[in-house]
Parts: C-alpha cells; structure tokens; sequence
C-alpha cells in the first residue's frame, strides 16, 4: 500500500453525506476526526464537501452534481487526494476515481494507513499488513500495478490470465502467509498469558488519544510513547504493576474509533485478547473533548461486539485540567457518579490530579477481585 505521506502534494479535499437519522452539527463533528486523521496520515485539507442524502448513492456515494463540483474544484485548487467519511465500496471507489482522477481514500483506508505508520514491532507489521490485503484485495483497479514482481513474474501467469487476476491471485497467497505466521506469533502470546497466573491482569482501553499510555507511564513508571496524536499505540504492553504490596498486570492497548475498520480487528485479534483475559478494564476517557459522550458508546459498541460487555469496569475521565470552568466539573461528576453503575473518578494523568484516590480505588477493586478469584492465596 502506498503510504499518503510518499506523495509531495499532500493537499486533499473531505466528502461526507448526511442523512435524517444524523444532523450537520454531527456531521461535521465526525469531520473534524477526519480532519484529524488526514492530518495523522500526512494529508492538508483544503476543503469539506458535506451533501444531505438519505443514505449514501451505490454508485457514487455522492449525487453525479456535487461530485462534478468536487472535480471542478480538485483541477483548478492542485488538489491530489480525496477522502471519504465511510467505508467505499469497490463499485464507489472505481466510479468516483474516473471522475476526480485523483487518489480515493475511504476513512477505512486511511485509518489502515496510519496503522501502517505506527506498526513498529514486527508482529504489529504482519497484523496490519494482512489488514491491507484484506481490504485492499476486493478493491484491485487498473491503479494496481504488478505485485508479481515480488514473487517474479514466470510461471505464475495461467494461459489467458489477466494482470488483476494474477494480482488477486498473488495478494490471496500473501493473506494465507500472514494468517499463518499470525497464528504461530498467537499460540507463543498464548503460552505468555497462560504464564501469568495466579496474578490479576487490568487492561487499559478507550477511545484513541484518550491518555491511556501516559496512565500506563505514571502508575506502571514506564517510558511508553504518549503523545497527542491518534493510535500513537498499537503493540500491547505489559508492566508488573505493586500499589499497597499488591501486585497486578497492567496491559496499555491500542485505542478505539469511529467505524473501527473490521479487517483491523480480525488481525489484531492477539492484541483484543489481552483485554478479553484481563480481570479488569479501565476505560479511559477524554474529559475534555466535546464528543466524549460519543466516544464512550463507541468503546462500549466495540466492546459489546467483542462479547466482553460483562466485564468489570472503572470510567476513568481523564485530562480535567483542560476543563476551564470547575462548576462543570463538579456538574458533571454528580451526574456521573450518581448515574453510572459503573465505579467513576475523574483525574489528570499529566498533572497528577487526583491519582492518589485513583489508586487507592484500584487497590481495593483489583485487592476484591484477588480475593474471589484466589481465596486460598492471600497477599
């Protein structure tokens, strides 16, 4: 896959449709994370097309008079990428690419290729790789250009095969490599985990950039990555973590996002069990972001999806002294407190704010759930 950032022109355009079950507000709110993610990847925008549609055209995603006006404005303003807020289907993507004549990117694609970026380590490379081919092998167009080169080209054209067909035959065969290098990565990640008993495991989750890595770094004492940048981690991390003399695993995983692509979480299924096996889960939330509402039902939806809703649960709301206004703090920790079911505290990690009363509720959760699961092994 080409990256977005190999391209010297990196200016582009957004395109969105909404429809009656959406208004515009939040159209434009799912936008700027678009922007947000063009940015991540390396993409300038330019401009933001938005058409009200019931539902997105098969054909085109968007009506043939805005797409003619995106084209129009594309040629005459150097534009080279287009971004879409949903996922293209491959008829959308080849109809939509003959009109603009530019690179199409869906949010799918783009998401894919800031994974790409961030992939370090070499199982988090072959995960996010075999994401690619998955999405990518339904999509081939006459853009695709001689992935036999890899292999080397003879003997590997069929009499009367076309180039697409022996791409798709090529991609086919590198899916079934990854799939299987995966599986032996995953039974060595299973035999790690199995390792571990006797021992509460706590997973950090949330929506990405919600601070989960410099939670990580200020009660495990690491030196993880945490910057304000989007999936800034991908490959989970593990720290033996002691509060009170009590000891615990404590797993920072990678975050979670609107319409996370489901190729991701295919291969990244390792990396989901970590947060499937853990005892706990401390989900992690941007305070501080208009949408964090939003972005609490989006892990809670992805977490449903993974079957894990039944796990034990403590909302942390992070980043409160990005909040300017302490009577809305105070506002919003009676209403949470006194609506939730689920245990809440509210904390900021790089101020240290509250991080006392944050371990001391840790201590006793993880001190409870100890107790249950090892009555007969007392601390």
């Amino acid at each position: 896959m080409t990256k977005t950032s190999d391209i010297i022109n990196n200016n582009t355009v957004l395109v969105a449709c909404h429809g009656n079950e959406q208004t515009r507000e939040k159209t434009l709110d799912n936008l700027d994370e678009l922007d947000f993610l063009s940015k991540t990847a390396g993409l300038i925008t330019v401009r933001v097309f938005i058409q009200k549609l019931d539902r997105p055209i098969g054909a085109t995603y968007v009506g043939k008079g805005k797409l003619e006006e995106i084209a129009e404005f594309i040629k005459n303003n150097s534009i080279n990428f287009a971004v879409f807020d949903d996922e293209l289907s491959p008829t959308q993507l080849r109809n939509i690419e003959q009109v603009l004549e530019v690179r199409i990117l869906d949010r799918t694609h783009l998401i894919l290729d800031i994974f790409a970026m961030r992939a370090k380590t070499s199982y988090a490379k072959t995960q996010v790789e075999l994401a690619q081919y998955q999405y990518l092998l339904p999509r081939l167009t006459r853009m695709w250009t001689h992935l036999e080169r890899q292999r080397g080209g003879i003997g590997l054209r069929g009499p009367g095969e076309t180039e697409i067909e022996t791409d798709r035959r090529v991609i086919r065969d590198k899916i079934s490599q990854l799939k299987d290098q995966l599986i032996e990565i995953d039974k060595q990640m299973l035999i790690q985990r199995k390792n571990r008993n006797k021992v509460i495991r706590v997973a950090l989750v949330g929506y990405t950039n919600a601070g989960k890595s410099t939670i990580m770094n200020l009660i495990s004492k690491s030196d993880l990555l945490a910057e304000n940048r989007l999936f800034a981690t991908l490959d989970t991390t593990t720290r033996k973590v002691v509060i009170n003399n009590m000891p615990f695993l404590l797993s920072d995983t990678v975050g979670f996002i609107r319409k996370l692509p489901h190729q991701l979480i295919e291969s990244f299924k390792s990396t989901l069990d970590e947060i499937r096996e853990s005892d706990l889960l401390i989900h992690v939330v941007d305070i501080s972001h208009k949408n964090y509402t939003e972005q609490i039902e989006t892990v809670k939806r992805t977490l449903n999806e993974l079957k894990l809703q039944d796990k034990s649960v403590l909302l942390v709301f992070n980043k409160i002294d990005r909040l300017s206004d302490e009577n809305a703090l105070v506002e919003l920790q009676k209403s949470w407190i006194a609506g939730e079911n689920t245990p809440c505290l509210f904390v900021s990690a790089k101020e240290g704010l509250n991080i006392d009363q944050f371990k001391e509720t840790l201590f006793q959760i993880i001190g409870k759930l100890h107790f249950e699961r090892y009555p007969y092994n007392s601390i």
